[in-house]
């Protein structure tokens, strides 16, 4: 498997001394590379001496080494600075684009880097390097923590822009959008996001001071007003949609993403639909009110809210509910905190060159206590102690971008359990 191949000289997986090419020229390995992901070389300014003489240039890998002409390489002068070529099966003599020759080492893949692959690609249990986390330096598994925490920062952070530019580089608009997508959790996330796409803001920065019209466009925009039947107040939306839906040129979205199943009553679409209007009511300019908040709670205490009277007694429209204010809980609050106001704090720092939101951002994830969720109790299991939601988030990065691609050549975990013999 070429793939492996490239991870052992990478990481310098095999006998480094004693080491000669195929015509017997002593080669010492100084330095294996950058790995290259993208067209041209394998490895871009790798080092090497050839008897006793320092070459610079960039390593080519592959199966067998005829390899090289199938993939046209000798016709080709982006690999004519290539000054060692790699391969378990040393089958053809290889050349650069004007006929000199180039060195070949050739590498076999050691037999237990082999057998540790085969089992991480094979095995049913999940995660299959389980065996081998309690026995990590914590220093290893604190690093690899820190840099996945990191790495979901940069991955959230191109889909926050992506959404700006959908916005015309709006960050309040992308902001709500966000935000919209979180209120639905993981059950209505996709289509929060679809709804938050289709509420005109500047048509509702109009009335954004009657909590009624906010309600009207909402709940309008999301296809729920479309019965004909329904109780006084539920037609009286109705009814102010249908004129404000003219006025303005509206089409609702499909009232059938929504979806119901399996969810409690408080995280029905209409009770978040409720709440979103009354928190964009009640906070103009809600992104830069955020920006200036400095602890969690100030936080919690903006974004808390609740919604307009009728919705102390109802989950939808219609049939009446026990009585009580429909606000966010402080789990609910948490994950909002986490996955759309920390992110934000962080790109917009980024992007702003303001330092000190993106420290804030790490600051809230570390103050706050870990995500309870099914990837999070599964990694529990396997011995990692996760102290707050910075390690939750890490942890979920873990899970989705190495574990469920199989991307164990990638993971710092992977790289101890494939090197142990």
């Amino acid at each position: 498997m070429e793939e492996l191949l490239h991870y052992v000289w990478k990481h310098k997986i095999f006998p480094l001394n004693e080491l000669t090419t195929t015509t017997g020229q002593r080669l010492e390995i100084i330095d294996t590379g950058l790995s290259n992901r993208d067209a041209g070389p394998d490895f871009f300014n790798a080092k090497i001496k050839l008897d006793g003489v320092v070459w610079v240039g960039n390593i080519e890998i592959h199966t067998h080494s005829s390899d090289w002409f199938k993939h046209g390489h000798h016709q080709n002068p982006v690999y004519d600075n290539v000054i060692l070529h790699v391969a378990t099966h040393i089958d053809a003599e290889i050349f650069r684009n004007n006929g000199e020759p180039i060195p070949q080492l050739q590498l076999a893949c050691p037999e237990h880097i082999r057998e540790n692959f085969k089992e991480l690609s094979g095995t049913d249990k999940y995660p299959p390097c389980y065996r081998i986390i309690p026995s990590l330096p914590k220093l290893t598994i604190h690093s690899w923590m820190s840099a996945l925490q990191m790495e979901r920062f940069e991955q959230k952070d191109v889909h926050l822009i992506e959404r700006l530019r959908f916005c015309n580089n709006h960050w309040e608009d992308a902001f709500f959008i966000t935000l919209a997508r979180n209120f639905g959790f993981s059950i209505n996330a996709d289509a929060f996001e679809e709804w938050a796409k289709h509420i005109p803001l500047r048509a509702i920065d109009k009335h954004r001071d009657n909590l009624f019209q906010v309600e009207a466009f909402f709940f309008g925009q999301a296809g729920i007003l479309g019965d004909i039947d329904g109780d006084e107040y539920y037609l009286k939306l109705k009814r102010e949609y249908e004129y404000l839906a003219h006025k303005f040129e509206l089409s609702p979205m499909d009232v059938t993403r929504w979806r119901f199943l399996r969810l409690r009553p408080n995280n029905f679409p209409h009770v978040r639909i409720a709440q979103l209007a009354n928190l964009y009511h009640r906070s103009y300019g809600l992104l830069s009110q955020l920006m200036e908040k400095e602890t969690i709670k100030e936080v919690r205490d903006l974004l808390r809210g609740g919604t307009s009277e009728y919705w102390i007694n109802h989950y939808t429209f219609g049939g009446c509910s026990p009585s009580y204010p429909k606000t966010l809980s402080d789990s609910s609050l948490n994950l909002i905190i986490i996955n759309t106001i920390v992110p934000f704090l962080y790109a917009y720092g980024i992007h702003r060159g303001k330092e000190k939101l993106c420290t804030r951002a790490t600051t809230f994830l570390e103050e706050l206590k870990p995500e309870n969720n099914h990837i999070i109790r599964m990694w529990c299991e396997c011995g990692l102690k996760i102290a707050h939601a910075g390690d939750s988030q890490a942890l979920i990065q873990l899970k989705k971008e190495y574990c469920d691609k199989k991307k164990c050549l990638y993971c710092r975990i992977g790289y101890e359990y494939l090197k142990r013999k």
